[in-house]
């Protein structure tokens, strides 16, 4: 274990002539997920708010994805302060976890969902990383975020990585864009919603519509063609994050989470959502295949977006949440067949999706660069 302060914010765009030149908009990149990975980034819990009277369960999830994930790849888990720091410590000992396999930094954070406010990366045509800082503002929901915006500047310090931030076509600022609202098979096909990023309701970026983030994506993500999905599912906070029903797998087949109850909240939501997959794959000849969603996870009464879809790939090993549910097999099962060179982890994440989000949400990776 490496024990690392957050460095100097922005270190790595000091000069901002250079990753200007090497990294010019519409000749970027980003990998799908299953490609190589340089590391895992995380935050350690300690937000209690997240998870009101179960925070103290969750530092032992995290002890348990950073146990999966170690063995096959690094790491990097950003700790709020010097207190949290050592819970991070102390819980990874606990687990038995190898201490080479990971470093703590000490990186101020208002919450630890890095899908959404870490940097996401991309590479340009000589196979050179580089972070994306998109602008993070709490979902447009809540206004603990400052710190958060700040964190892909502090991956890239750690890192060595330069830093890009990706504009309005219209010129008027920077993008907000979270990691959970897109996916993409890293070869020109991207994943997204309506109710995320179309919609009045949580809206990240007034005044830009389809075309806008289209032109977005193709500059900044490499994207020739996205499949806009419809609504995501029932309980999400985010108001629609692709990353909790719809995911490529590989470059030609998708994966969506699909509710086959009628009488369940989420079934005619993944019914289109299916019906527009099926169309996408005509044109661009993908495979869809669907998961259960378990029966509905319930806490105080409210109903919390637990979805299988919402798993991790990282170098060798498929992190997926379970459920305490007859389909939580079906779902490891589905996704060993569709990716047979992967290990299928379950992870319990009963308590985790409290925080309404599971392990995609708290994970960001770090693509292979150097």
């Amino acid at each position: 274990m490496s024990e690392e302060s957050g460095g100097a914010i922005g270190a790595t765009a000091a000069s901002a002539d250079a990753p200007g030149q090497r990294f010019s908009p519409g000749a970027l990149r980003m990998p799908a997920e299953w490609e190589t990975h340089e590391a895992t980034w995380i935050g350690w819990p300690h937000h209690e708010p997240d998870w009101p009277g179960k925070l103290a369960a969750i530092p032992w999830v995290y002890a348990e994805i950073v146990r999966a994930l170690h063995r096959y790849e690094r790491v990097e888990i950003l700790c709020h302060d010097n207190d949290v720091r050592e819970q991070a410590n102390d819980a990874l000992n606990a687990h038995g976890v190898n201490s080479d396999g990971y470093r703590l930094h000490v990186v101020p954070n208002d919450r630890v969902w890095l899908r959404d406010s870490g940097g996401i990366g991309v590479l340009n045509g000589a196979g050179e990383a580089a972070l994306l800082d998109w602008h993070f503002n709490g979902w447009a929901k809540y206004d603990n975020w400052k710190l958060d915006d700040l964190i892909p500047q502090h991956m890239a310090s750690i890192a060595g990585l330069p830093v890009l931030q990706p504009m309005r076509p219209d010129g008027t600022g920077r993008v907000v864009l979270e990691g959970g609202a897109i996916d993409t098979n890293g070869a020109g096909l991207f994943l997204t919603t309506e109710e995320c990023l179309l919609s009045s309701v949580q809206e990240r970026n007034p005044g830009m519509d389809r075309a806008a983030y289209e032109q977005v994506f193709r500059d900044w993500l490499g994207v020739r063609d996205t499949i806009w999905l419809g609504e995501g599912c029932v309980g999400d906070d985010t108001h629609g994050h692709v990353d909790d029903i719809a995911r490529f797998v590989d470059a030609s087949t998708i994966v969506l989470a699909y509710e086959s109850d009628p009488a369940d909240e989420n079934h005619a939501r993944s019914a289109d959502n299916l019906r527009r997959l099926e169309l996408a794959a005509r044109k661009h000849d993908l495979r869809v295949e669907t998961l259960p969603y378990p029966r509905a996870v319930m806490m105080n009464g409210e109903r919390l977006p637990a979805s299988y879809a919402n798993f991790y790939i990282a170098n060798g090993v498929v992190i997926v949440p379970t459920f305490n549910d007859p389909n939580d097999r079906i779902a490891l099962a589905t996704l060993a067949e569709l990716m047979p060179e992967h290990e299928v982890v379950g992870i319990h994440s009963v308590d985790l999706v409290w925080g309404l989000g599971t392990l995609h949400c708290l994970s960001q990776q770090e693509i292979r660069h150097g």
